[in-house]
C-alpha cells in the first residue's frame, strides 16, 4: 500500500490523503486548504473564477496531478497539467462537511465518486444550494463550464445546460434524502434547469478495489465519519474528532474496531496548544448561567453548521422563557437535515426575516414554502427584545440597526481567532457591540486594543493531547502518520512508531 500526502501534513486542515494499491486509488477527503489560501487571497481577493483552476494550479494550492474536470481547465494550462501523473481514483472517502476537508473535491473529474454519510451529502446540497456559484462547493451537483473566447482562455458557466452530479455512495440508504439531492428548489417553473440524476449506492455494495468501513465519530458538525481501509495492510483514518460531545460513544466504538490496523492517520489539531478541554455540557451550564441573568436581546454566535451548539442554545431559551431565532439559511439547514434524521428541530424556532430586494429560489420555495408562519420580522424583535436569543454572526451584524438594541449580552461561542485577518475582524465585532450596548461574553478588546478570549463558551471540535495519547494506545498501530495539525514533529517526540511526512511525500506499507 502506497500511501501520499499531498497536504495537509503541517497545517491543520486542506486534507488530501491518496491511497494506493495493485492499480486502485482513493482520496482521503480533498480539502481545500485556508493556511495555504490565506498566503495569497482574503476576503475580497481570491481566485479567479473565468480562469478555472488556472490560479490554484500556479500558486500550488492543488495536487500536481492530471485528475481535475477538463471543463475548468484553460487552454495554456492543457500541456502542462496533461504531461502530470494521472492517478487511478476510483473514489473521495470523505470524513465531513466541513470545507478543509470537502472544498476541493469538485475541482476533481466527474467519474471520481464522493463516499460520505447521508448527513454529510445533505450538509453539501444545502451548502451548495444557498452558496455562491464558485466552483469550490458544488457538491455533489455541479455546474458545466464551457470556453468564453475563441482561444479558450477565460470560462464561463454554460447557462444552457443541467446540471450534472457525481456518483454519491452513502453509507447508508435514505430514500428521502436521494429524492433530495436530485431537486433544485424552483425547478417545478417551466425552463428551468434540473439536476441529471445520478446512480445511488451504498458502501457495501461499491466496488473501489479496497475493503472500506465507514465508522460515526463526533465532531462539530454532524455526520462526521472515520474509515478502515482493507488491503494488503489495514489503514484507519480519523478525519476530525473528538470524545466530549453527544455523540462520543460513536467515537470509542470506532477506536475499538480500528484497533491494531496497521498504519492510523491521526489529526493532531490541538497538539500545539495548551487550553482546556471544555466539553459541550460546560458550553450548557455556563451560556444558560449568562442567558438566566441576560436583559433585554440575547445574541449567540457560534460556527456555521454547528447544529449541536445550535440545539443548545434552543433548549436555553426554551429554559429561560425566551425564543430562538435563526437566519433562513441556518433553516434550510435544519429542513435538510430532517429529510436524513427525522428530527424536526425547527419545532417552536423563528426564522429572521431579512430585509432584501430579492429572495432566492431556496427560500422562497423550501423555507417560506414550509415555515413561512415562523417568520418573525425585526419590528417585532425590536418590540420584545427580551423575550429572544437571536442567533447572529458578525457578517449577519448590519441587520441589527433594524431592530436597534438597547443593550443586551453577546455571547461569543466559537474558537479563537487564528490569523491577522480574522484578529481583524474581531475588532471590527467589537465595534459594532459597543455601538450598541452589549455586554459581551466569550472575548474582549482591552484598552490597549489587545485581543482576549474567555474560556468555557465553546468546546472544541477535536481531541486534546492527552485523549490522542490514549486513542494511539488504544489502537496500538504499528505505524503512526500525523495529519490536520501545525506541529507534527510533537508525534515523533511522543510515539516511537510515528512516521512525520510532508506534502507531496509517499511512504510505502507491506
Amino acid at each position: 500500500m502506497r500511501i501520499t500526502i499531498f497536504d495537509g501534513a503541517c497545517t491543520i486542515g486542506g486534507n488530501k490523503i491518496y491511497v494506493e494499491e495493485n492499480e486502485k486509488g482513493l482520496f482521503l477527503d480533498f480539502g481545500m486548504s485556508f493556511a495555504k489560501y490565506s498566503q495569497f487571497y482574503e476576503e475580497f481577493v481570491s481566485e479567479r473564477s473565468a480562469r478555472g483552476i488556472y490560479d490554484l494550479w500556479h500558486l500550488g494550492l492543488i495536487p500536481r496531478i492530471n485528475n481535475y474536470r477538463v471543463d475548468l481547465i484553460p487552454s495554456d494550462l492543457i500541456n502542462e497539467i496533461s504531461s502530470c501523473q494521472k492517478l487511478p481514483v476510483d473514489a473521495v472517502l470523505l470524513s465531513h462537511a466541513h470545507l478543509d476537508h470537502a472544498g476541493n473535491i469538485a475541482l476533481l473529474e466527474e467519474s471520481i465518486a464522493i463516499v460520505g454519510s447521508p448527513v454529510t451529502m445533505a450538509i453539501l446540497k444545502a451548502i451548495n444550494d444557498t452558496g455562491s456559484k464558485g466552483f469550490g462547493t458544488e457538491l455533489p451537483y455541479y455546474r458545466v463550464r464551457t470556453f468564453a473566447d475563441e482561444g479558450g482562455f477565460t470560462i464561463r458557466t454554460d447557462y444552457r445546460s443541467d446540471y450534472p452530479s457525481r456518483k454519491v455512495i452513502l453509507t447508508e440508504r435514505c430514500e428521502e434524502l436521494e429524492e433530495f439531492l436530485f431537486y433544485r428548489p424552483g425547478q417545478e417553473s417551466p425552463n428551468a434547469k434540473k439536476i441529471v440524476r445520478e446512480e445511488i449506492c451504498t458502501l457495501d455494495k461499491a466496488e473501489l478495489g479496497f475493503e472500506v468501513k465507514a465508522f460515526p465519530v463526533d465532531h462539530s458538525v454532524y455526520g462526521a465519519l472515520a474509515y478502515v481501509v482493507e488491503g494488503d495492510v489495514s489503514l484507519a483514518y480519523t478525519g476530525d474528532f473528538r470524545l466530549h460531545g453527544r455523540n462520543g460513544d460513536k467515537t470509542r466504538k470506532f477506536i475499538r474496531e480500528a484497533k491494531n490496523s496497521n498504519v492510523l492517520i491521526i489529526e493532531g489539531t490541538r497538539v500545539g496548544r495548551e487550553e482546556p478541554n471544555v466539553s459541550e455540557r460546560e458550553v450548557y451550564e455556563n451560556a444558560k448561567a449568562i442567558v438566566e441573568e441576560a436583559k433585554g436581546l440575547v445574541i449567540a454566535d457560534f460556527s456555521p453548521r454547528n447544529f449541536e451548539r445550535l440545539e443548545i442554545f434552543k433548549k436555553i431559551a426554551d429554559e429561560t422563557g425566551r425564543e430562538l431565532i435563526i437566519t433562513p439559511k441556518d433553516a434550510y439547514f435544519l429542513h435538510t437535515l430532517k429529510l436524513v434524521d427525522g428530527v424536526d428541530r425547527l419545532k417552536g424556532v423563528r426564522i429572521y426575516e431579512n430585509f432584501k430586494a430579492t429572495t432566492q429560489k431556496w427560500e422562497q420555495v423550501v423555507v417560506l414554502g414550509h415555515y413561512g408562519d415562523q417568520y418573525v420580522s425585526p419590528f417585532e424583535v425590536k418590540r420584545n427584545q427580551e423575550n429572544y436569543v437571536l442567533c447572529f454572526s458578525f457578517y449577519d451584524f448590519p441587520h441589527l440597526l433594524d431592530i436597534m438594541p438597547n443593550g443586551g449580552t453577546y455571547i461569543y461561542s466559537s474558537s479563537e481567532a487564528f490569523g491577522e485577518e480574522q484578529a481583524f475582524s474581531f475588532l471590527r465585532l467589537w465595534n459594532w457591540l459597543q455601538h450598541f450596548g452589549f455586554e459581551v461574553y466569550g472575548f474582549k478588546v482591552d484598552k490597549n486594543g489587545k485581543l482576549i478570549f474567555e474560556k468555557g463558551l465553546h468546546a472544541s471540535g477535536h481531541l486534546s493531547k492527552e485523549e490522542l495519547v490514549e486513542v494511539v494506545e488504544r489502537i496500538d498501530p504499528d505505524k503512526i502518520i500525523p495529519i490536520h495539525t501545525e506541529n507534527p514533529y510533537w508525534f515523533a517526540e511522543n510515539f516511537e512508531k510515528a512516521v512525520v511526512m510532508r506534502d507531496g511525500e509517499t511512504v510505502v506499507f507491506n
